[in-house]
């Protein structure tokens, strides 16, 4: 038996007091009002609704580290990126690993592996896979359908899937970006419920009037909350919060308490505000996470302030896994899962024949997932069409990791790059290697440094070489949240070095492989259209 002491934040009951909450084995068994001298305020944890935990780059065990130390006591999270990389098999790896630690992960079923046909992944989950997994109690939903046009055109692969979770009552998540009219009203017909990929007012408005829950994200790399945080004070019953993607070293700073932070500073209601952060994801998804009531599981965290929300304790099932900076969560030990295959590369692999004056070149949007389609003057070298660092206009490339291919060519704009490359084996969403660099030499070399460590992400210039290795699924570290955020920033830092000018280069990175969104992105077949959905040519 333990009681906690501060000021109590009753969310249905719009109202805080002074009193105690009483925990006995891992249950609220009483809450009282009672006078005391403390100040801090007692409420219920926060919750991630949307998140894939492999950006963070850690496994879920030393995630959860991170996480408790903001106030997050659960997530929603879709192991879709390890999927892709290792199926189902990937899909069981993270709930085990999860598991073995005292944080709420509530794990979705990936619903589009691979996530278009025209990408190479890894593997492939079908919908008898998805029958397998809507029967596990530790599978709570089905995780976002990218593929809207399969819902559209009435795909019966697509349709079964969504009806294995109908079966099983069990939600199904979306990913509609600008999907508007009588498309949206098809998608949220098909019984998909949720989307956090609003990126206008006027979009998010339609979605939640026509019965969708909008998602508030604000990630490493699309943020969304200053386009949508002025529906909340109308539709908050209908809101969540989630971040989608983040990055090590943003992890590190904070997560959905900064959020909380930032609306209360835009002097939206206190409650309001928080029925998004800790109740509606509870709710919609049907978790087994306490809201701070009598009987509830003790998931409760004590904060300094409702202003900033500064963490002070984290309990979870009323174990105190977070006390005034030390986390009580123990290391798992883990095995090394990947799915690598495919030899080095040579410089004339990268090299791209053509005599063609304009060229088609994705323009990446810093802080977005949308890129543009622009038409620009080619160079070239040789009869090689080469990187323009003048008009930065800069050579990119995605490489299958399955198997040995060809190299499939691009160029983008807003890299800013003056000098070497960068490279990733995190490219959503079939996590290839993709990478960008001043020229053929740099690529390759950025390229065969990832190859060499198996996954990874690194940079590269004449003088030196930096590559932080990611040996789990070639997408996750084996080290933990702190290491690997250090590791993050450093080259975080060095890309900026090299000219990089975008918030988050490799973050930006990871997304210029996204096919589901439009207008211009790259696979490893080729350059794609996203507004039309197939292939395009380079050359103009």
């Amino acid at each position: 038996m333990k009681t906690i002491q501060g000021n109590i934040v009753d969310i249905p009951n719009k109202r805080i007091y002074k009193g105690e909450v009483t925990i006995k084995e891992g249950k609220i068994v009483s809450i009282i009002e009672k006078e005391h001298n403390v100040n801090h305020f007692i409420l219920p944890g926060f919750i991630d609704a949307h998140i894939h935990i492999e950006s963070s780059m850690l496994v879920p065990s030393e995630f959860a580290k991170l996480a408790v130390k903001h106030g997050t006591v659960s997530t929603v999270s879709d192991p879709h990126e390890i999927a892709n990389v290792l199926g189902v098999k990937g899909v069981e790896f993270m709930i085990e690993n999860g598991k073995k630690t005292p944080f709420k992960f509530n794990f979705g079923a990936p619903s589009c592996v691979p996530a278009t046909s025209f990408e190479s992944a890894g593997a492939v989950i079908d919908s008898e896979d998805i029958k397998t997994l809507m029967a596990n109690p530790d599978i709570k939903y089905l995780a976002e359908m990218m593929n809207y046009p399969g819902v559209l055109f009435d795909d019966e692969e697509v349709l079964k899937k969504i009806a294995w979770a109908k079966h099983n009552n069990k939600p199904v998540d979306g990913h509609a970006p600008g999907l508007r009219g009588e498309d949206i009203t098809k998608y949220i017909a098909a019984g998909i419920s949720t989307d956090h990929e609003c990126f206008t007012y006027d979009e998010a408005l339609e979605k939640l009037q026509k019965g969708m829950k909008v998602i508030i994200r604000e990630g490493s790399a699309a943020k969304n909350f200053e386009a949508l945080i002025d529906l909340l004070p109308e539709h908050f019953e209908n809101m969540m919060f989630c971040s989608d993607d983040k990055h090590p070293d943003d992890l590190l700073l904070g997560h959905i308490n900064k959020v909380c932070a930032r609306a209360v500073a835009k002097e939206i209601d206190l409650y309001k505000v928080l029925q998004a952060a800790c109740i509606n994801p509870i709710k919609h998804y049907n978790l087994d996470v306490g809201t701070l009531q009598i009987g509830d599981a003790a998931d409760c965290i004590i904060v300094e302030d409702l202003k900033d929300f500064k963490t002070l304790q984290t309990y979870i099932n009323g174990e105190l896994v977070y006390d005034f900076g030390k986390v009580n969560i123990k290391d798992v030990a883990f095995e090394n899962l990947n799915n690598f295959n495919c030899d080095k590369k040579d410089v004339s692999d990268f090299r791209f024949e053509s005599s063609a004056e304009k060229i088609r070149v994705i323009e990446c949007l810093d802080g977005e997932l949308v890129t543009n389609e622009i038409i620009v003057d080619s160079l070239i070298e040789n009869g090689n069409l080469i990187s323009n660092t003048e008009n930065d206009v800069l050579k990119m490339t995605v490489v299958n990791r399955y198997n040995n291919a060809k190299p499939a060519i691009a160029f983008i704009k807003n890299f800013g790059l003056k000098e070497g490359a960068i490279a990733s084996s995190v490219g959503h969403d079939s996590h290839n290697i993709i990478a960008v660099g001043v020229d053929d030499a740099s690529i390759s070399k950025a390229v065969n440094s990832i190859i060499e460590a198996e996954g990874g992400i690194c940079a590269v210039n004449t003088s030196e070489e930096k590559t932080v290795a990611l040996p789990v699924a070639g997408i996750m570290s084996d080290k933990n949240g702190e290491t690997i955020g250090k590791q993050y920033a450093e080259l975080d830092k060095m890309a900026k070095q090299m000219g990089c000018t975008l918030n988050a280069p490799y973050m930006s990175l990871s997304f210029m492989a996204l096919l589901v969104i439009p207008a211009l992105k790259l696979s490893d077949k080729g350059l794609f259209d996203g507004g039309s959905f197939k292939f395009t040519s380079l050359e103009v």
